[in-house]
This record gives C-alpha cells, structure tokens and sequence, in this order.
C-alpha cells in the first residue's frame, strides 16, 4: 500500500483537500474513500484531520514538493469537493504554476452560485455523484454516486439487545442525523414523532446533529412542541456524534428518518441501511434511487408530514417486519452501495489524467 511501510515520506500523486473543521458529509466521503485509494495511489489530505491513517500534510509540507511533479507522474492531482478547495487549487495551478491537475465532485441538485459555477468552470476535470447532479453543471466527465464502508457500518446481531445496552428507554430507536434546521427537516420529524410515540410506547426518537446560532430559536420552538406531546422523555437530543461513534447509533436505531426539504445526496440514510436500519425518506437528494419500497423503506413527497407520519406509522405496527425490512436494507447496501465502488469509480478518472486522456 502507497501509505505505508515508509512511502508515506514519498510525495503523493493524489492530495485530497479538506478544509472544513467540522465532520459532514463531504468530509465522511473524503475519509471513506481515502484508504481505499491508498491501495493504488500515494495519497496525502490536507486540511483538518479526518479519522483515517492516511497521512496528512500542511501547507508547510505542502510547499516542499508542490512545484515538483510525483514521481514517475506528468501532473499531481488536486481533488477538491468545495468551493474553497477549488479555489485554492486554481490559485496554486495557474497563478503559482504548481504541476496540477484540478478535479472536483459535484452533488448539489440546484443551480449553482455564480461563485461555484465559476471554480466549476476552472477545474480540469468534474465528477457527479448522480445524473441530475451532473445537469446542473454542463457536464460532467463521469457519474460516481456515493458509497459507504460497509465493513465499518455493520449491523448488530440483535437489534434489541443493542439498543437496550445503550441505556435509554423503550425497546426500539427512530433516529434523524444531520444538522439541526429548517432545510433537513428536523421539524417534520418532530411533528410526525408528537403524533406517533404517545401511541407507540416501546419507540424512542434521537436527534442526532448540531445547530447553529442562527438555528438556536428554531431548535427551543421543537423542544417547546416536544414538551407540549408529553414525550421529552422519550425524545434525545445527542448533538452532534463524533465520527468515530456515528456507526454505534446507526446500529442501536432500527428505523432512520430522512426529512430533509433539499438534499444534494444523502449518505446517512446508506449508512443506516448498512447497519440494519430500515429508512424513511423524503423525495430529494438520492433517497429514491437508493429505498426499494416496501422492501428497505419508504419515500414520501417534500413537506408532507400526513405521508411521513403514516409511513412511519407503519413501521411502527410491527416490529419484526421492521427488523427484517433493516436486514433487507443492509443486504441492499452491502451489494450496491459500499464506498469500493465509489472509489473505483473515481480511481478510473485518476488513471485517465495520468494516462493524459483527461
């Protein structure tokens, strides 16, 4: 493997950025993938640490071997997945005359800024993560939809018993990750949580995300709505999961919940399908190319709270039906969605660069 038994030292054909402070999304993709590109590559991250191996680098590593080309390679690639990150890549390429490459992902299913669809427009080299994704850009030179490691999210051999060592109550959990706000629906799911768990005793809710300041009034109106249901004993709020925990609560919770009102993708849903967990979703990002219906979960319209909660509602009704709809789910997972498809995916556009055919 290139990171490892002193190659590490070696100056790496691929760099991965990751600027951001905080765990999303991006940064879980950046982490899943970067081990498995090791395998071919030597590869480096630069930016925030991230929970993986692969070696990370500074700015002040970055600068010794910028200007020289990897060994045996005509170009060093730069991957980039923000708009901060492709800046700082056009910076380097063509003001600085580094020897790179710019490739960037693109998941967002909207109409770009002017600002991302300029960076967009400097790099060498897009990848989608799904078709419609691709649309929004004029074109992409591949289409790799997201993945998961599904050897690290893997399901419990009793749902049950999982859940009952985490020591919250009830027999079962529901659970909704992702930060707390008005664009990932946390509301919706509350509601649908205020009608149901009065009437369903042995569920247990969790809310798994942080909110920001700006968020702040929004989160204390759904503990007010929480309090008013009667059921603040049987809503958690974690805040945010550390990235090294987030596997340990997709196998506690039997049913996620995804509500969002816009997603560019999703991977928290495939995460819980991976360990077990059924999963209701709204109609955005990936979720309805990712749920086989009825069989691994549901998929609702955006906003329609009456649909969710009775898609919920249904998992609710019977609980070994559920638990055998979470082992669909990760069956489903382990075969279509595990991130060794996604990296070799992306490691196909790596080859052409240094192939020179992109």
């Amino acid at each position: 493997m290139h990171g490892t038994d002193g190659k590490s030292s070696q100056s790496p054909e691929v760099i991965l950025t990751n600027f951001n402070a905080r765990f999303t999304g991006v940064s879980a993709t950046i982490a899943n993938l970067a081990e498995h590109h090791e395998r071919r590559y030597r590869v480096a991250i630069l930016g925030k640490p991230l929970p993986v191996g692969t070696r990370r680098i500074g700015p002040l590593q970055l600068v010794r071997f910028l200007w020289r080309r990897p060994a045996g390679r005509p170009v060093r690639i730069w991957h980039a997945r923000r708009t901060a990150e492709m800046f700082v890549g056009w910076i380097l390429k063509h003001l600085f005359r580094a020897p790179l490459k710019l490739v960037a992902t693109t998941v967002a299913l909207r109409r770009h800024s002017l600002m991302t669809r300029t960076m967009f427009a400097w790099m060498d080299v897009l990848i989608a993560t799904t078709e419609e994704a691709a649309s929004y850009v004029g074109g992409c030179d591949a289409i790799v939809p997201h993945g998961v490691d599904t050897s690290r999210f893997t399901p419990p051999e009793d749902k049950r018993a999982c859940w009952k060592a985490s020591g919250l109550p009830g027999k079962y959990g529901i659970g909704v990750f992702g930060r707390v706000r008005p664009e990932k629906g946390t509301d919706l799911f509350v509601g649908a949580m205020c009608r149901l768990l009065p009437r369903y005793p042995d569920f247990v809710a969790v809310i798994a995300g942080r909110w920001k300041p700006k968020d702040a009034d929004f989160q204390q109106a759904l503990v007010g709505r929480i309090e008013e249901a009667g059921i603040s004993d049987r809503v958690v709020w974690l805040d945010e999961v550390p990235a090294d925990e987030r596997h340990l609560w997709f196998q506690r919770i039997c049913l996620c919940v995804a509500s969002p009102r816009y997603e560019g993708f999703g991977l928290t849903p495939i995460e819980a399908m991976s360990c077990g967990a059924a999963v209701v979703a709204t109609r955005t990002g990936f979720f309805p190319k990712l749920i086989e219906e009825g069989k691994t979960g549901y998929v609702v319209d955006i906003e329609d709270l009456n649909a969710l909660t009775a898609r919920i509602e249904q998992c609710l009704e019977d609980p070994e039906a559920l638990l055998r709809m979470g082992r669909n789910a990760r069956q489903h997972a382990a075969e279509r969605h595990d991130c060794s498809r996604e990296a070799e995916g992306i490691e196909r556009v790596y080859q052409k660069i240094f192939d020179g055919e992109l």
